[in-house]
């Protein structure tokens, strides 16, 4: 009997999952009128399959519409079957958009960028996992050899996302024990999160076709190293000119560029539920681990939250289409649509306000007092998902960028989240997360 080749219809939801509904390819084109059957309560299913507290019960129908713009089709050519999945949008019966669809409230969150700024989105997502399972030799950090051990795995990723139309960039052996990172070259608006998301799919997909498994997971081991998620953007005005470069500008940013990440930093403590969104984040989000622990901005410095990216004078790309700035305190524990979502509102606000440039920080801010840091107008980040939460729920401004009840779903989300976990150590927590992530 020939299989028929099926594909996923699927979204990334607020636990940072991928769901989604199967049927026969050959219905692609039905499917993108009349979609395939979404329930309102699947929001409220953890990354841990617990259903939440949920607003919605038994009730209601929705509809999950296929995108053409975002389908993947990959046949590894192993003989196992074709890899065939396209993300797309959660909408009532009536065709409208579905409030709480992660894709809806990214396309809200860019739309509010062209109508405050003038400004178009460019990006993207950098990942580091680990392979599971495995013993890993010490002294392979960055080395030739530790990109050797998985040179197979990397040359088939890469030519998977190519066949996607994602163009690599780079993988390499990352610092920790089967640590790696990949990267991809930017893409505009929505297709920065659609490809994070593919990216990542297609890395497990991949690790399976070796009989290997991957994690994202935000730290499997508390005394080594996380895996972050480092998210890189610039802008483009109204007549198709970058817009993030000014040689005049202080820390060479144009003014909305620097006031968007002025938003971005003021409003950080508030959003690192939802870009930092599992308990086991917070161990990562610590100083001197690279990662953030502070809202600052940092010219080169690998442990701010946001960071100007160097620019080449060798290289053939305009220095003002090379730079861009990254946010730092983000894992893969979440949505990257609404990580996305979360940091444009942060910037846009920060342009809606005037907000001033702010200083770029070249010391160790682990070393002043709580009284030094508020001078100079900096906070200790969040120390927990339950701290982050609170401070995510208390600023009716961040809670204002999203529709009307969204912050009471995600806030009985993570508290389902957060019961499930209550009677384990730190060892089972983290052995937790590195399962479903």
């Amino acid at each position: 009997m020939t299989p028929e080749e099926m594909i996923v219809a699927c979204c990334t939801d607020i636990a940072g999952k991928v769901r989604g509904k199967g049927f026969p390819a050959s219905q692609f084109d039905k499917r993108l009128r009349r979609g395939v059957g979404w329930t309102p309560t699947n929001i409220q299913i953890t990354c841990f399959d617990l259903l939440a507290s949920s607003p919605f019960g038994s009730l209601g129908d929705l509809v999950l519409i296929p995108d053409p713009d975002a389908r993947v089709r990959v046949d590894f050519e192993d003989g196992g079957p074709v890899e065939h999945f396209a993300l797309g949008d959660i909408r009532h019966t009536n065709g409208d958009p579905w409030e709480f669809c992660t894709r809806a409230m990214l396309r809200t969150a860019l739309a509010r960028l062209k109508d405050v700024g003038g400004l178009s989105l460019y990006g993207a997502f950098e990942h580091e996992f680990q392979f599971k399972g495995q013993n890993h030799p010490l002294g392979d950090a960055y080395t030739l050899s530790g990109f050797r051990a998985e040179r197979e795995f990397a040359e088939l990723l890469v030519a998977a996302l190519a066949k996607t139309g994602i163009e690599p960039d780079t993988f390499m052996k990352e610092y920790g024990p089967g640590q790696y990172e990949v990267t991809m070259g930017p893409q505009h608006g929505l297709a920065i999160a659609d490809q994070s998301t593919i990216l990542r799919e297609l890395t497990r997909a991949t690790a399976q076709r070796l009989d290997r498994e991957v994690t994202f997971t935000p730290i499997r081991d508390p005394a080594s190293v996380g895996n972050g998620v480092h998210i890189h953007m610039s802008f483009f005005d109204r007549n198709g000119k970058h817009a993030t470069y000014d040689p005049e500008g202080k820390h060479g940013l144009t003014r909305p560029a620097g006031q968007f990440v002025a938003g971005v930093l003021k409003y950080l403590d508030s959003i690192l539920a939802i870009t930092a969104p599992s308990v086991v984040s917070y161990l990562r989000l610590t100083p001197h681990r690279w990662s953030a622990a502070f809202n600052n901005l940092g010219f080169r410095d690998r442990e701010a939250s946001v960071r100007i990216c160097p620019v080449s004078d060798m290289s053939d790309i305009d220095r003002a289409a090379q730079f861009n700035f990254e946010f730092r305190a983000a894992d893969a524990a979440a949505s990257p649509h609404l990580q996305l979502a979360a940091i444009v509102h942060a910037g846009v606000q920060g342009i809606e306000e005037g907000l001033e440039v702010p200083e770029a920080t070249e010391e160790d801010l682990s070393l002043l007092d709580a009284a030094a840091l508020a001078v100079r107008g900096y906070t200790r980040l969040p120390q927990s998902l339950p701290e982050a939460l609170e401070r995510f729920y208390a600023n009716s401004v961040v809670k204002g960028w999203f529709p009307k009840g969204f912050a009471d779903l995600y806030l009985q989300h993570k508290k389902g989240e957060i019961a499930f976990l209550a009677d384990r150590d730190q060892s089972a927590v983290c052995a937790a997360y590195e399962e479903v992530y």
